[in-house]
């Protein structure tokens, strides 16, 4: 199991290094094409490219750190690196979309000349780097929350792309320049919905939040199932250093007197492996009162 992770994420900085580097490479091109044309799509989505390099910068030296081992001041080790990188992201989006709206509203007030030939171009290009950047990460593991906050801000490049293309053509064919504000606004608000998830989710793995999935009483019944020893369960506390690892403590209070309990312990262990996947668990053994009592 551990060696999968560790494969899995390698892969995962591998697509994040990817899509990085092309990022940052064409946030260069789109400033200067947001500059030169006036568009506020364009400048929208290099600002948001620029955070988006910051971000995925982030990412990957979040998993480079999550390799280490453990030590004495860290006994879990660096996984939950990922868990802020994703946190972090995910407030940064909210930041951007906060930018972006009063920027649009600006814009509605007092629309500036857009060139459209210019923003066109740049945003052609644009949406091809973000589809390739977002392909690479989408073939990443989409449940790790660090990979999922790379490929949101990607995503909200593609979506601003998008934008600024359909802006340029109304632009040159119209010359109606709100336009430009009312699209940008529209990608922002489709940000912030995957944003606030994405801060909601890696926040309640923060605050060490049971899994969502995790079913405490489906636990308790398949547990005194397989192993009719065991007769209670309580002081159950679940939780996970990231999505893909959870964590597991708990009393177990057994029917009877027994001088030797490991056997007991590794069978619990084996139903809390096979059907919860929860490798790592401490488990306390009572015969009568609970000591924490």
């Amino acid at each position: 199991m551990g060696h999968d992770h560790g494969q899995q994420n390698r892969e995962n900085s591998r697509r994040v290094s990817a899509a990085l580097c092309l990022t940052g490479v064409f946030m260069v091109v789109e400033v200067a094409g947001g500059i030169i044309s006036g568009s506020l799509a364009l400048l929208a989505d290099a600002g948001h490219m620029l955070t988006d390099t910051m971000a995925l910068g982030l990412s990957a030296y979040a998993f480079r750190v999550a390799t280490k081992p453990a030590d004495a001041s860290r006994s879990y080790g660096y996984l939950r690196a990922q868990i802020i990188a994703a946190f972090v992201n995910g407030l940064s989006l909210l930041v951007i979309v906060g930018w972006i709206l009063f920027e649009a509203v600006m814009r509605l007030i007092e629309p500036p000349d857009v060139i459209g030939s210019t923003m066109l171009v740049v945003a052609s290009i644009g949406l091809m780097v973000n589809v390739v950047s977002f392909l690479i990460l989408h073939g990443g593991d989409q449940d790790n929350l660090n990979v999922r906050g790379a490929a949101l801000h990607v995503l909200g490049d593609l979506l601003g792309s998008v934008a600024a293309i359909v802006a340029a053509v109304v632009i040159i064919r119209t010359g109606w320049m709100p336009i430009d504000p009312i699209l940008s606004m529209l990608v922002a608000m489709l940000i912030l919905r995957s944003a606030w998830r994405l801060v909601k989710r890696s926040a309640h793995i923060l605050l060490e939040g049971a899994p969502e999935w995790f079913d405490v009483d489906d636990m308790r019944e398949k547990i005194m199932k397989f192993v009719p020893e065991v007769i209670e369960i309580h002081h159950v506390h679940v939780w996970g250093l990231t999505p893909q690892h959870p964590m597991l403590t708990m009393h177990v209070v057994l029917a009877n007197l027994i001088a030797d309990t490991t056997p007991i312990v590794r069978r619990v262990k084996e139903v809390l492996s096979r059907e919860f996947a929860v490798d790592h668990s401490t488990i306390e053994i009572e015969f009568g009162d609970c000591a924490d009592h």
